[in-house]
C-alpha cells in the first residue's frame, strides 16, 4: 500500500469516528422528553 492510500484511509477512519462518537454524545445528552400519560388522558372529568 503506498504513502497516499494509507493517508486517506486514516484520515476516512478518523473522520467517521468523530462523527460518529459526536452523534452518539449527542443522542445521549438531549433532554428526555415528557411522554402524556395515557391514563390521565382517559379519566371522566
Amino acid at each position: 500500500m503506498n504513502t497516499s492510500a494509507l493517508i486517506l484511509m486514516i484520515s476516512t477512519w478518523s473522520i467517521v469516528t468523530c462523527l460518529t462518537i459526536y452523534f452518539f454524545v449527542k443522542v445521549l445528552k438531549a433532554p428526555m422528553r415528557q411522554e402524556p400519560d395515557s391514563y390521565l388522558d382517559n379519566d371522566p372529568k
